[in-house]
């Protein structure tokens, strides 16, 4: 089928996807910025020694009268509230503490704000599996967008390329809003499809099963380490993904052997001053995140990556786990030690994300309005081509000069075969046009 149908046909399905998507985008990019991730960014005043950490700790479980504390959020400055992750009765709580006073702050459900909201509609549409899948189909037909559309802007013979860069704002109607919306997706065609491949790298087939499978950090680089059952993405909380993609599918390291370098002086169990005391003399700094050990066999793990918005290079990622007994460094993971494609996967999270300062929040704002600009510029074109009270979908008029169509179709093919659930979409769909549309004739009236 030629390009022109693919893009009509694709958008179809894909606008009201990337309409969400940068929606839930926008609030999550905004959220993280102004109230934090977790809604951690609680201002303090600074006073001098601040308390211990065990006396903060012991504060954030006692404000809940039960439960534990799992997890420690270091501020990232000085005039910034600690905040625990305490789970009580079921629930991941968290508190926030005065790391001055050891005062409780404010006490909120770790899941409850609009940024989880949020999460959970950009990676399932609140459905779960069936939601990550069909949004999985819609980011890699936002890639034959991208193709085709790219396609369709080439200019034509007799066109100046150089009127083909800028919007004609001297056009009425359709032309006016064919214009811009060529225009603007010419520009942002390269960002998205960065946002495109890293988001599929965390779906659930193209992701989970393929490219993370192949460039998961391999446990066998740490010497004789027990290993436990469990995998680093048991330290995630619920939807937000608190550990590096890279890390996502690798095996926990376990406690209780004699494994590991020299971390810790002294015997153990060890406790969460000593632990972060620790992660500062290994260069933590400002905020990073401790988890307790769980169970008998846990491990601490002190980690700090800009996907989680402890820093802004993620080059500086790095996660070290500490047996609980004897203090000994199980694991030391950098940015240096992952794969090609985890690092390029570290570098496109946190840009995904806007984590790498002000400059990338305000390009993917100005990212995910032209997002929303396409695909509401793409119905409006078809509201205004289409023919007045007929009851069909109208596709554009085949072009008349179509070049380069059999690098199209190569294209359209690679994808297929680059990305499966866009293969089985599109196998699915030509079996339904050739063996039922083609054959039942209101059909075909209603999709020409």
């Amino acid at each position: 089928m030629a390009a022109w149908r693919w893009h009509f046909y694709a958008g179809l399905y894909v606008a009201p996807f990337l309409a969400m998507l940068a929606i839930t985008g926008l609030i999550m990019l905004w959220v993280s910025a102004i109230d934090g991730r977790d809604g951690e960014k609680i201002t303090v005043t600074p006073q001098g020694e601040q308390t211990s950490v065990l006396a903060q700790a012991s504060a954030a479980q006692t404000a809940l009268h039960e439960g534990h504390v799992v997890e420690y959020v270091a501020p990232p400055a000085a005039d910034r509230a600690a905040v625990f992750r305490v789970d009580s009765g079921g629930e991941a709580i968290m508190v926030a503490v005065d790391p001055y006073t050891a005062e409780v702050l404010d006490i909120w459900n770790r899941q409850a704000g609009w940024y989880d909201f949020a999460t959970d509609i950009h990676g399932t549409l609140l459905i779960g599996d069936l939601g990550d899948r069909l949004i999985e189909i819609a980011a890699g037909f936002g890639i034959v967008l991208i193709a085709t559309g790219l396609y369709l802007w080439w200019p034509r013979e007799g066109q100046r390329i150089g009127k083909s860069l800028r919007p004609d704002l001297a056009a009425r109607g359709r032309s006016f809003w064919k214009s811009l919306h060529k225009t603007t997706g010419l520009y942002v065609a390269a960002l998205l499809l960065v946002f495109l491949v890293s988001g599929l790298s965390w779906a659930g087939i193209w992701g989970g099963k393929f490219v993370q499978a192949w460039s998961t950090f391999p446990a066998e680089k740490w010497d004789n380490v027990p290993l436990s059952d469990t995998t680093h993405a048991s330290l995630n909380h619920g939807a937000t993904k608190d550990v590096p993609w890279a890390l996502e599918q690798t095996p926990l390291p376990a406690s209780g052997s004699d494994a590991g370098r020299t971390g810790l002086q002294g015997s153990g169990p060890f406790n969460l001053d000593q632990i972060v005391a620790f992660g500062r003399s290994l260069g933590y700094e400002g905020r990073f995140r401790v988890s307790t050990p769980r169970g008998e066999s846990g491990v601490w793990t002190l980690a700090q990556d800009s996907m989680s918005n402890d820093s802004t290079d993620p080059t500086s990622d790095r996660t070290v786990h500490v047996d609980q007994y004897t203090g000994n460094v199980l694991a030391d993971v950098r940015f240096t030690d992952y794969s090609p494609a985890g690092k390029a996967m570290a570098v496109g999270i946190a840009f995904h994300e806007g984590d790498m300062g002000l400059w990338n929040l305000a390009l993917n704002t100005v990212f995910c309005l032209s997002v929303l600009f396409l695909s509401v510029s793409g119905v409006v074109m078809w509201w205004l081509r289409r023919p007045a009270r007929a009851l069909r979908l109208a596709a554009p008029p085949l072009p008349a000069n179509l070049p380069l169509w059999k690098g199209a179709v190569v294209v359209m093919l690679l994808v297929s075969l680059l990305f499966p659930m866009v293969g089985i979409t599109l196998l699915a769909l030509l079996a339904l046009d050739v063996l039922v549309i083609q054959r039942v004739r209101p059909l075909a009236r209603l999709l020409a």
